[in-house]
């Protein structure tokens, strides 16, 4: 395809709009970063669309880069992260979303930065982290070389719907890649390894192939533990999390696929994080990756089977991209405050938050909690999934408790139905009271833990940048 720059057939009026839509959306960004109230990550988008909607579709087409895009119910930030390091370490340059901004416009946004005015784009790589419900819009606008699923987990039922339907929007992304491309799925997830069996683009699968990690059974809060043919119940040999892991259905016989990247070893580093070793295309990999858990092995899997499916898997390089990591903000990130030190965590869904509370529950000492959630309609109003996360699990090391948000009240009821004591309780629904509130409970030497959803997220964030603990998002 060729962009509007090169598009005689363009008319003069269309030239001019092209133009302007990226003019007011770099001069936005460019505000929102002098003024310190956004980065950019969203609102050029916006404003270059409702000037252009076709900017974003331009853009793409006038760029040679490789493009890839990325979605899935967890893990698409990290995936990123790590994708984009393996490719900048054999000198692709990369133009991403990288803070997590990944509906509509925040996907236009980078395109929007990364293009100079006449809509071309230095970058080698275009990387996107994409909502699951934007895909079916960002898609035919982007046309990427690959698209990659995660996972797909009971997220957001508001916005999503039911896991079916997730897995038939998807799909439908999926379809529409033509030979050339590739689509990368998660092959321990049944609903995901199902997608496109028709498509006409090449599939690579990854997974975990371990025999002595993970347990016998899908723990309780699994989503999809029936076969997507004829719905009969899955006999798994290994579950490594939730509901993925080495499957087959005993009515119909269809089974995990075989792995094209799959993880043959994992243990905990000594000195923190993961080691991990990988079979691949491109040869047999031991890793370091400084992230802990079983949810970031199948991330840094995904990252190689993306690099694969780009042509930009060089393994040694990739071993060096991969152990230089750090988390995304929000991901058990430590932050240095005034000689306290807070752990921040990005929890949305049962999955994400079991996963999470496990990291936490491994690490020794008493646990001080700030649990924040709110239902705004990036966070999701149905907040039913509460009662499926093991909260239960956390009460016994907790020492001190606040709650807050704008559902707040809710998520005070689940923990008392959990264990937690009401009278050792606070419910404060402002985000910088109950900051300031569970800061003064916890002693000097021990750490606060923040289990955030999106929206609270990211005001914390907010708070710690005023403060000067925190550099702004879009810098890190």
């Amino acid at each position: 395809m060729r962009g509007v720059a090169a598009d005689r057939q363009a008319t003069p009026a269309e030239r001019l709009r092209f133009a302007l839509a990226l003019a007011a959306g770099k001069g936005t960004g460019a505000a929102g970063r002098l003024l310190n109230v956004g980065g950019g990550t969203s609102l050029p988008g916006a404003v270059a669309r409702r000037i252009d909607p076709l900017v974003l579709q331009k853009v793409a087409s006038a760029s040679t880069a490789r493009k890839a895009m990325i979605t899935g119910s967890n893990g698409k930030t990290t995936t990123c992260r790590m994708l984009a390091a393996i490719a900048r370490n054999v000198g692709v340059s990369v133009a991403q979303n990288r803070t997590g901004s990944n509906l509509l416009h925040g996907v236009t946004s980078v395109a929007v930065r990364e293009a100079d005015m006449r809509g071309r784009m230095d970058a080698g790589l275009l990387l996107l982290e994409v909502d699951e419900a934007t895909m079916r819009r960002a898609v035919p606008e982007v046309v990427p070389d690959v698209i990659l699923v995660t996972n797909i987990f009971r997220d957001q039922l508001d916005r999503f719907g039911e896991l079916y339907a997730m897995a038939r929007m998807l799909e439908a992304a999926v379809e529409t890649l033509p030979p050339r491309a590739a689509a990368v799925l998660n092959g321990d997830d049944p609903l995901v390894a199902s997608l496109a069996r028709h498509a006409v683009a090449r599939r690579l699968y990854y997974g975990l192939r371990v025999p002595d990690a993970g347990t016998d059974v899908p723990e309780h809060a699994a989503d999809t533990i029936r076969c997507v043919r004829c719905l009969h119940a899955l006999d798994y040999r290994r579950v490594y999390l939730s509901h993925l892991g080495d499957y087959e259905c005993p009515g119909c016989g269809s089974r995990r696929p075989d792995l094209d990247v799959a993880v043959t070893e994992v243990r905990s580093s000594p000195t923190g994080g993961t080691d991990a070793t990988i079979e691949t295309p491109a040869g047999t990999m031991r890793v370091h990756v400084p992230l802990p858990g079983l949810h970031n092995v199948y991330n840094t899997a995904a990252a190689l089977a993306g690099a694969f499916a780009l042509e930009t898997l060089d393994p040694a390089s990739a071993q060096s991209a991969l152990a230089g990591l750090r988390p995304a903000f929000g991901r058990l990130e430590e932050i240095k405050a005034d000689g306290r030190l807070i752990i921040l965590s990005f929890v949305k869904n049962p999955t994400s938050y079991n996963a999470t509370l496990r990291m936490i529950l491994q690490r020794p000492g008493p646990k001080h909690v700030l649990a924040a959630h709110s239902n705004t309609p990036v966070d999701g109003e149905d907040f039913a999934w509460l009662w499926d996360v093991d909260l239960e699990d956390l009460v016994p090391d907790l020492t001190s408790l606040v709650v807050s948000g704008t559902r707040a009240e809710e998520v005070a009821l689940r923990l008392k139905y959990a264990g937690a004591d009401p009278a050792r309780m606070r419910v404060i629904p402002g985000r910088e009271a109950a900051l300031d509130a569970a800061l003064a409970r916890v002693p000097p030497d021990e750490p606060l833990y923040i289990l955030a959803g999106y929206t609270p997220m990211r005001e914390f964030r907010r708070i710690m940048q005023r403060r000067g603990w925190v550099p702004p998002f879009w810098e890190e």
